[in-house]
């Protein structure tokens, strides 16, 4: 009676083990935000970036010791211009090219040569499991970010000073706005299918080249969403600061102070970033394989493996970079500056 009952409960406990097991890796919440990433891993990371700029971060700036007031205020400003330029930017540019390559996805053989489908399928079961080609599209997809990255640090720059006034359209005006976008996006739906169309169509004729191909064989195995994300931080980073200098709105005592921030964050989030993401390779490894043991009979199980290794590094870059950077990058940047300031008057 005793060995039965010890039995039963150690038969309960493997039974709950596997339902918290279930429970982390089947999670509806974590199956859609893998999809996302996925799909459409530039608007994924904006989203991230979204949260964490107008809440994490501008807590953190506000809760730096000892620096001034304006300067915080100011960094608060670039951190919500940012986001809100970032997110709409991405929106706009990534969104077509995702729905495009969605299209290659449902039907490859509409868009790409057999010969380029045979080569990328590379001895998958299907081209959509095939990680040449996951690679490969998600060049297209991830690249947007980088292609659009000096024009979204100019819109950012020009949004600093009206954030900083906190000004907004009156509630007449922004019921006009809306009836007005009501009526564009009807007629808008038909031209986007066809433009969507053609980018797929111009996607497919860049994955035909053999060169491309080749490049997707040989890579696919690489960290090439973080590598794509911290190349287009370096560019973000240097159009910002070249239109920061050149700004007639922003006070001139204070652009130093925030091209040193800006430079200091993206530095520090940089080498932090990949130094956090080599320490982590080993549990997330072990993540993927429980999220594949507990997900075997997920349709497309290589979609949401593909969304983990691109949220990873977006996770990884957006905490070091909204919540624990800057607090350093603030402190430090007054500073650089104010030294500077110091060893001129001394001259």
């Amino acid at each position: 009676m005793k060995t039965s009952l010890i039995t039963n409960k150690t038969h309960n406990f493997n039974k709950n083990q596997s339902v918290s097991f279930k429970g982390i890796y089947n999670n509806k919440l974590l199956l859609n935000g893998l999809k996302f990433a996925a799909k459409n891993g530039t608007l994924f990371s904006a989203t991230v970036s979204l949260g964490l700029s107008t809440v994490a971060r501008p807590v953190a700036i506000m809760a730096t010791p000892k620096t001034d007031k304006e300067n915080r205020k100011l960094a608060c400003a670039k951190s919500l211009s940012s986001s809100a330029v970032g997110y709409l930017v991405m929106l706009l540019a990534s969104s077509p090219v995702a729905r495009a390559v969605s299209k290659i996805d449902k039907a490859p053989e509409k868009f790409l040569k057999q010969a380029t489908i045979k080569n990328l399928q590379n001895g998958a079961k299907t081209l959509s499991k095939s990680k040449s080609y996951s690679f490969a599209t998600q060049l297209f997809k991830l690249g947007v970010g980088f292609v659009i990255a000096a024009p979204k640090s100019a819109l950012t720059c020009v949004l600093i000073p009206p954030i900083m006034k906190l000004f907004g359209k009156d509630k007449k005006e922004q019921i006009q706005n809306k009836n007005s976008q009501k009526s564009k996006i009807i007629s808008f739906k038909g031209l986007y299918n066809a433009a969507t169309d053609k980018i797929a169509a111009g996607i497919g004729k860049l994955l035909d080249k053999k060169s491309v191909q080749d490049f997707a064989k040989k890579y696919y195995d690489t960290n090439y969403s973080q590598h794509i994300a911290s190349l287009t931080d370096i560019v973000l980073t240097l159009s910002f600061a070249h239109q920061t200098a050149k700004s007639k709105k922003i006070e001139q005592s204070r652009k130093k102070t925030l091209i040193y921030n800006a430079l200091i964050s993206t530095g520090l989030c940089l080498t932090g970033g990949y130094a956090v993401n080599h320490a982590l390779e080993k549990p997330a490894e072990k993540f993927i394989r429980n999220f594949k043991a507990a997900n075997k009979n997920l349709p497309e199980l290589e979609k949401y493996v593909e969304g983990i290794k691109i949220a990873k590094p977006v996770l990884i870059l957006g905490i070091i970079y909204y919540i624990f950077i800057p607090v350093i990058s603030t402190f430090f940047a007054e500073r650089a500056d104010f030294k500077k300031k110091n060893t001129l008057l001394s001259e």
